[in-house]
């Protein structure tokens, strides 16, 4: 608009400036504008009384629209009205379902529990008929029971409370309670009774516990005395009978011991004088095998750990050392008191120190029984063999305990290893100190293996072969010093020879003894036998230089002292040694056959063992094979001429080649 002014404007002063141009007179230009303005207000006048009719018939129309939209709007207001009604209406109806909904789930929710308590409250004849009639051992009964017990503890609950609704069935449930009660417990005391039986076999009413163990838990849940009553009394007649079966039991093994112990007499370093008899008893250790091998023994710790008790009455006439009854008595043990303490947790539903406490008022006498009955045998005992394999069963017995989850022996076998230990130690070291007091001028002057060798090899692979798989830091000491005491009587021994040879052969051996056994009997990198193979290395090669020097003497000492010319580079001085050379290659060239056969004449009569002996020829014969290439070394052109060729030597050699 403010646009369309401008351009009007704009116009009309063109329009005057176009006149103002011109000279044309501005009042007649006036004069001749209104004019014009009278003519077209005019024919607008014309218009509108030609239209008239139309404008007054389009006013009667907006007054007529007019009135229908008033009419319209009166109208909708009414119908919004209404749609605030429903709305209102629609609200209400929701707020009474939701609240309708909410009673329901209540209505349902109380009429279930109220069913349940009802039915939990009401006693049934027939449960009431079953209970009283019906023998324990019913399947009916047992239902009706758990219901009973259920009812009972419902009964307890509300009685806390001080419900009246109570009232009405507590009488009825007493007296329920009273007669369940008497026969539960009169069917239990039945079943321990069953136990004094003679040669009862207590497991099946046991069993037939078990499988009603749930009686015991409702006589505990509703009756304390009597529940302890039964305990006490199955306590009572189980611990008679442990104590009477393990009391006759051991006085019966022990009569299958061996007849003649091992004695004070017996110690690894005493005399070997003992008559031996045909007429001996058979029934003897001794006899059986040495003191101090193993021999089968081990086999408690291996195949018969888990073997069949002895019986004695079927076994009468076989004899056994300590540690075959020992097995066999506390194997009983294991069975019998990991089923009882098995039995004890489920039944008498106890757990950890209870379970415990009970177990030793039931097997308490027995264990103190064996215990007592060990530190008997301990106290005399020399079997240092025997006490060891004890330990270890005891050890084997405890981790079979673990695994079958039973620790309640525990305590038990450290009271069994606190009375063995200091025995063993005792006799342990009582034997080291008879190897350092026994006098090697009162033995035979032979170079063959000692007896006290064989002894400590036999024992020492017995105790190392024993404690493999449970070492023991004081028998390591032990063992250690034992060896070092059988080193120095070794070399005590062998003082008593007056040449050197003798005193290696002897050295050698019962070195060789010694590792023969060992490697036999334990692993080939046990400490034992790598101290004694060191030895015997050392001594071995040793002794070849002294049985080489009668034969190889010479030319040993003239390979010594050129090689030692050599280093000091006197050239001179070597020169001057071809006379003393050619003198030893002629000694050699005429003996050396000689010599070979001489060695291994020696060699095999010195030496029980065809093996060590057989090895130390060959070591022999590959150091004179040693002596003899540096001895070719050193000789003149002159004097290798005049030496046997070493290939006729070696040929020779092959001759003494054993298949040992």
């Amino acid at each position: 608009m403010a646009e369309a002014v401008l351009i009007g404007e704009q116009i009309e002063d063109d329009e005057v400036q176009e006149i103002l141009k011109t000279g044309t007179d501005l009042r007649q230009y006036a004069a001749q504008i209104e004019k014009e303005f009278k003519e077209v207000e005019n024919r607008s006048i014309d218009d509108y009384i030609k239209e008239s009719q139309n404008i007054a018939d389009l006013h009667n129309q907006i007054g007529s629209t007019s009135s229908i939209l008033e009419r319209m709007e009166s109208m909708l207001m009414d119908i919004q009205g209404a749609l605030n009604n429903i709305s209102t209406e629609i609200t209400s109806l929701q707020k009474k379902s939701v609240s309708m909904s909410v009673q329901l789930t209540n209505r349902q929710s109380i009429r279930a529990q109220i069913s349940q308590f009802v039915e939990d409250m009401a006693v049934p004849e027939e449960m009431i008929a079953c209970i009283m009639d019906s023998p324990v051992t019913e399947k009916e009964f047992v239902t009706h029971l758990n219901e009973l017990n259920h009812k009972l503890n419902l009964m307890k609950e509300l009685n806390f409370r001080e419900s009246k609704s109570s009232q009405d069935v507590s009488d009825v449930l007493q007296k329920l309670k009273i007669k369940a009660m008497t026969k539960l417990r009169l069917y239990l005391m039945e079943q321990i009774f069953k136990f004094r039986k003679p040669m009862a076999n207590y497991q099946i009413p046991q069993n037939a516990m078990l499988k009603y163990k749930f009686f015991f838990e409702f006589i505990l849940s509703n009756e304390r005395a009597v529940a302890q009553e039964i305990c006490n009394e199955y306590v009572d007649t189980m611990g008679k009978i442990y104590y009477s079966y393990f009391k006759s039991y051991s006085t019966r093994l022990a009569a299958l011991k061996f007849e003649e112990a091992v004695s004070k007499d017996d110690l690894m370093g005493l005399e070997d004088s003992a008559p031996k008899s045909i007429f001996s008893k058979t029934s003897s250790l001794k006899n059986k095998s040495t003191v101090f091998s193993i021999g089968d023994r081990g086999e408690v710790l291996n195949q018969q750990l888990e073997a069949p008790i002895i019986v004695p009455h079927a076994q009468q006439k076989s004899r056994y050392p300590y540690e075959a009854l020992f097995r066999s008595e506390q194997y009983a043990l294991v069975d019998n008191a990991c089923r009882e303490y098995l039995f004890v947790t489920e039944f008498f539903i106890l757990r950890g120190q209870q379970a415990q406490d009970l177990f030793n008022q039931i097997m308490g006498k027995t264990t103190a029984l064996l215990v007592k009955n060990l530190e008997v045998y301990v106290q005399d005992c020399y079997d240092t063999i025997a006490l060891f394999l004890c330990i270890q069963l005891c050890l084997r017995y405890q981790l079979m305990c673990h695994k079958r989850c039973v620790p309640a022996l525990d305590k038990y076998w450290d009271n069994l290893q606190a009375v063995i230990w200091p025995r063993f130690e005792q006799v342990f070291r009582m034997n080291i100190q008879s190897i350092l007091d026994c006098d090697p001028t009162k033995f035979p002057k032979e170079t063959g293996p000692h007896y006290i060798t064989r002894r400590y090899a036999e024992f020492s692979a017995a105790i190392v072969g024993i404690s493999e798989n449970f070492p023991n830091e004081l028998v390591s000491h032990l063992l250690l010093e034992l060896q070092e005491e059988v080193k120095c009587f070794m070399l005590r021994m062998a003082a008593i020879f007056t040449s050197r040879k003798e005193q290696l052969i002897y050295l050698i051996n019962n070195y060789d003894l010694v590792l023969g056994v060992l490697m036999e009997r334990t692993r080939d990198n046990s400490k034992e036998a790598e101290a004694f193979r060191e030895l015997l290395s050392t001594r071995s090669a040793e002794y070849v230089e002294e049985i080489l020097a009668p034969h190889l003497g010479g030319i040993v000492q003239y390979v010594k002292d050129c090689e030692q010319m050599r280093d000091k580079e006197q050239t001179e001085e070597l020169k001057r040694q071809e006379r003393r050379s050619l003198q030893l290659v002629a000694n050699f060239s005429a003996n050396w056959k000689k010599s070979l056969e001489e060695l291994n004449r020696e060699v095999f009569l010195s030496f029980p063992s065809l093996v060590t002996g057989s090895q130390l020829l060959q070591l022999a014969l590959a150091q004179l094979v040693q002596y003899y290439h540096k001895f070719y070394k050193l000789l003149t052109p002159n004097a290798r001429a005049q030496l046997v060729n070493i290939h006729v030597i070696m040929i020779e050699i092959k001759k003494y080649k054993s298949n040992y």
